[in-house]
């Protein structure tokens, strides 16, 4: 299993240029957000970047911030994480592959990468007859108490 954390891509996506490609106007509140979401290395749900976008400026709203993760989702820029018992995160789409450890006790989501894991789900499918398209694994545990 290849250690943490996963490399992403390492060029910094560019979301502004994405949401005037698609005509949406950036607003100051906006441009706050995004810089936020394009300097990110973790996953965070939309209060949390709301709490980091208040702290640039306390004009932005919570509404703003779901707006504009919305927008970004359906556009294809960050992928929305539904992780079981919590609320939704978010990261940069774009990256490498990887999938997902979640703390239980912390809420902590430890990216990883397996070959093992891969072939595995490869020959799976393989040998059900389909070829697969898109996956996510997500796992949830425990830190063990040695």
């Amino acid at each position: 299993m290849t250690k943490m954390p996963v490399k992403h891509a390492p060029k910094k996506p560019d979301y502004e240029k994405a949401l005037r490609k698609a005509g949406i106007r950036i607003t100051r509140p906006r441009k706050i957000i995004l810089g936020i979401l394009g300097e990110t290395e973790d996953h965070p749900d939309a209060l949390e970047i709301f709490r980091r976008a208040e702290q640039v400026d306390k004009s932005i709203s919570l509404s703003t911030v779901y707006r504009t993760m919305k927008l970004l989702e359906e556009m294809g820029a960050i992928h929305r994480h539904a992780f079981e018992g919590g609320p939704s995160r978010f990261e940069q789409a774009g990256g490498d592959h990887h999938d997902h450890l979640i703390d239980m006790d912390t809420g902590d989501v430890i990216e990883f990468r397996s070959d093992r894991i891969e072939q595995l789900q490869q020959e799976i499918a393989r040998q059900l007859g389909y070829d697969i398209v898109h996956h996510r694994l997500e796992l949830y545990g425990r830190r063990r108490k040695d």
